[in-house]
C-alpha cells in the first residue's frame, strides 16, 4: 500500500495529472488529485421522492426504496455515478488514494444538507478487504463529513457478522442475498448529548455509493436490534437509474 506520505512525495516530484481527464491540475486544487473542471461536471442529484431522492415514475409511487426496511427513514446522495465521480471512488478504493476522502467530503458537503444531530456511522469493511486496502474509505468520508457537519463519528458501531462477496457484479436480488444479516451493531452511546443536553440516538449511515440500497439497509436493520430508533444515510455517489452495464459477461441493470 502507498502511504499518503509517498503519494504527496510522488505529487511534489511529478507532475499532477488529474484522475479523470489526465490533464495538469494545481497542486493547490484538490490535493492534486482531480481538476476543477471535473469535479465541476459531477451531476447532483436533487429532488424526487421524499425519503430517498431517486426520481419519481410517471405514475405511483417511488419504487427504488418501497422494499427498504422502515428503519431507513431517508437516504441522500451527492451525486450521480458519471465518469467524474466513477473515477473519484475507483482511485479511492482501489489506486491506493485516501486522501481523496477529503474532495470527496468537500462535495457532499457543499450539495448535501447537514443532516439531523447524531452519529456518522460509516459502512464497515470485512476483515480481509480492510487488510487488503489497508484503510475503510467509508470511515475516511465519515471524519471529513463530521469535521465539516461538527458531527462525531462512531468508527465501531458497525460492524461485518461475516464476509460478503463484493456487490458490483451483482443482480438486485443477489445483492439483498449477499448482505442479508451481514452486519451486527452495537447500542448508542448512552453518553452522546449535544446541544440541549438531549440524548442522541440518530444514526446516519455514510457509504461511497448508493446502487440498490442493499447495504444500507442491511445496515439499517442491524443498528435498529442494536437500539438505534431513528437511521439516515448518506452516500458520496448514486448509479444512474435503470443503468445497465455489462460485468464479467453478464447484463446488469441497476
Amino acid at each position: 500500500m502507498i502511504c499518503r506520505s509517498l503519494i504527496s512525495l510522488e505529487r511534489f516530484l511529478m507532475p499532477n495529472a488529474c484522475i479523470v481527464c489526465g490533464g495538469a491540475v494545481s497542486p493547490r486544487a484538490s490535493d492534486g488529485l482531480a481538476c476543477p473542471v471535473c469535479v465541476s461536471r459531477a451531476r447532483a442529484v436533487s429532488g424526487g421522492c421524499s425519503r430517498c431522492h431517486q426520481p419519481l415514475p410517471p405514475v405511483g409511487p417511488c419504487c427504488f426504496c418501497a422494499e427498504w426496511s422502515p428503519r431507513l427513514r431517508w437516504a441522500r446522495s451527492g451525486f450521480w455515478l458519471g465518469d467524474e465521480t466513477r473515477a473519484i471512488v475507483h482511485h479511492l478504493k482501489y489506486q491506493h488514494c485516501p486522501g481523496l476522502a477529503t474532495l470527496v467530503a468537500s462535495m457532499m458537503a457543499s450539495t448535501l444538507p447537514r443532516p439531523p444531530q447524531g452519529w456518522l456511522v460509516p459502512v464497515p469493511l470485512g476483515g480481509r478487504r480492510l487488510r487488503h486496502r489497508g484503510y475503510n474509505q467509508s470511515e475516511r468520508m465519515a471524519r471529513q463529513l463530521g469535521t465539516r457537519w461538527g458531527l462525531p463519528v462512531a468508527p465501531n458501531v458497525l460492524r461485518r457478522a461475516r464476509e460478503t462477496r463484493t456487490q458490483t457484479a451483482l443482480t438486485p436480488e443477489a445483492r439483498l442475498a449477499n448482505v442479508a444479516e451481514a452486519f451486527v451493531a452495537s447500542a448508542p452511546p448512552a453518553s452522546a448529548t449535544r446541544g440541549q443536553g438531549s440524548e442522541v440516538r440518530w444514526a446516519i449511515l455514510v457509504d461511497d455509493v448508493l446502487t440498490t440500497g442493499a447495504t444500507l439497509d442491511a445496515a439499517a436493520r442491524a443498528l435498529a436490534v442494536a437500539g438505534w430508533p431513528v437511521i439516515g444515510a448518506v452516500s458520496f455517489a448514486r448509479a444512474m437509474p435503470f443503468e445497465t452495464r455489462v460485468l464479467d459477461g453478464a447484463a446488469v441493470r441497476f
